[in-house]
C-alpha cells in the first residue's frame, strides 16, 4: 500500500488471502501538528464475513486551567476533550464513530489488556502520565447478517505543567491509539484466529515512510505552523528536514515493528495456550504449557513448569537444572 498523496513512499505491506479487497492508507490533515497523518485500512473476505482493520488514531487536548474552547472544538488541530479511561473512551469514541450506523450492536465482553502499553512501547508512564490497554467483543447486524467483532486500543495520556496569568495548570495531551480490530460470522471469531493472526505477524510498515512522517512532526513543532493548505507542500517540508534526522526516526520505526511482532506472538501463544521461555542452553525462547509461571531446564532438552516460586529442581537431582526467564 503506498501513500500517493503525501509522502510518494510505500506505506506499508502485508499478507492477504487470495481473493480479499482492501481500502484505506493514509490519510493527511496538517493542520494538526501532533498527528499529521492516521493510518486505517481494512481488509475483507468479499465472499465471507472475515476482515482484519486498522482504525484511525485519535487525539485529544485538556488543561487543567480555564478553558477557552468548547468540549468538540479543535485546538492546533486535537480535539479539546477531558481525558477518560481506556474503557470509557472505546464505549463512548470508538463504538459511536466507527460502529455507530451498526443495528443491534452488543457487548459480548470487554477486559483489560494490561500488557499493551508495554507491548506498544508507550512512555507515556515513563513520562508522568499514563497508559491503559483494552479489548472489547461486540455484536452487531449489518447488511443483512450478524457478526462478531473484537476490537482493541489503548489511552494514552502526557501531562505537561504551563504558567500562565491563572497561575500555574497542566496540559493534558491523550491519545486513543493502536487501534485495530478482527471480525467474524456470529460464533466464528476463535476459528478465525489463525488467520488474524498470521495477518498481523506479516504487516511491515516501510521504515522511510515513518521517518518522513516523523520528520515532519518536527518541522510542524519546531515552526508552530498551526494551519497548511496543500499537502504538496509535504515534500517542501522532507527537503527542509535533514537526513539526519530521518535516520533518528527509524528507531522509533524498528521500536513499533517489534510491537505488532509481539501482539501477533501473545496473541497466537494465547489461542494455543502456551508461554515463551529464554532456554538458557539451547540459547532460544521456547514454548511451554502456559499458566505456570516458573520453568526450568537442563542441558538434556528436559523441562520442568511449576506455580511453586520456592521449587528448585536441583534438590536431590543428579541433573544440573537452571532457572528460565518467560519471554
Amino acid at each position: 500500500i503506498n501513500d500517493p498523496e503525501g509522502t510518494g513512499l510505500e506505506l506499508f505491506r502485508m499478507l492477504a488471502p487470495v481473493g480479499w479487497s482492501w481500502r484505506g492508507g493514509a490519510n493527511w490533515a496538517l493542520d494538526n501538528p501532533g498527528m499529521p497523518a492516521t493510518v486505517s485500512f481494512q481488509l475483507w473476505n468479499p465472499q465471507g464475513a472475515e476482515a482484519f482493520e486498522i482504525l484511525p488514531n485519535m487525539n485529544f487536548f485538556w488543561s487543567s486551567g480555564p478553558m477557552l474552547t468548547p468540549i468538540g472544538s479543535r485546538h492546533f488541530g486535537a480535539e479539546v476533550r477531558p481525558p477518560m479511561s481506556v474503557r470509557e473512551a472505546l464505549h463512548t469514541l470508538l463504538l459511536p464513530r466507527y460502529r455507530g450506523s451498526m443495528s443491534g450492536v452488543s457487548i459480548l465482553g470487554e477486559e483489560p489488556q494490561p500488557d499493551l502499553p508495554r507491548i506498544a512501547k508507550s512512555d507515556a508512564a515513563i513520562s508522568g502520565g499514563s497508559a491503559e490497554g483494552a479489548r472489547i467483543v461486540i455484536r452487531y447486524t449489518w447488511q443483512g447478517m450478524t457478526f462478531d467483532e473484537a476490537l482493541y486500543g489503548m489511552v494514552e495520556v502526557y501531562r505537561a505543567p504551563m504558567q500562565s496569568m491563572f497561575g500555574t495548570s497542566e496540559l493534558l495531551f491523550w491519545f486513543l491509539d493502536f487501534l485495530f480490530s478482527f471480525r467474524a460470522a456470529a460464533e466464528r471469531l476463535e476459528a478465525s484466529s489463525t488467520l488474524f493472526t498470521s495477518m498481523m505477524r506479516s504487516f511491515r510498515l516501510n521504515p522511510q515512510w515513518y521517518a518522513a512522517y516523523q520528520s515532519i512532526i518536527q518541522y510542524l513543532a519546531q515552526r508552530q505552523i498551526q494551519r497548511i493548505q496543500h499537502i504538496g507542500q509535504i515534500g517542501q517540508m522532507l527537503a527542509q528536514t535533514g537526513e539526519q534526522m530521518r535516520e533518528q526516526n527509524l528507531q522509533g520505526w524498528y521500536a513499533k515493528q517489534e510491537a505488532w511482532d509481539r501482539i501477533a506472538t501473545d496473541r497466537s501463544r494465547s489461542i494455543r495456550g502456551v508461554d515463551g521461555y529464554f532456554d538458557p542452553h539451547r540459547e532460544e525462547v521456547v514454548e511451554l504449557p502456559s499458566g505456570y509461571g516458573h520453568a526450568w531446564a537442563n542441558n538434556l532438552g528436559e523441562y520442568i513448569v511449576t506455580e511453586d516460586p520456592n521449587f528448585n529442581p536441583n534438590i536431590g537431582s543428579n541433573l544440573h537444572w537452571e532457572p528460565m526467564e518467560q519471554k
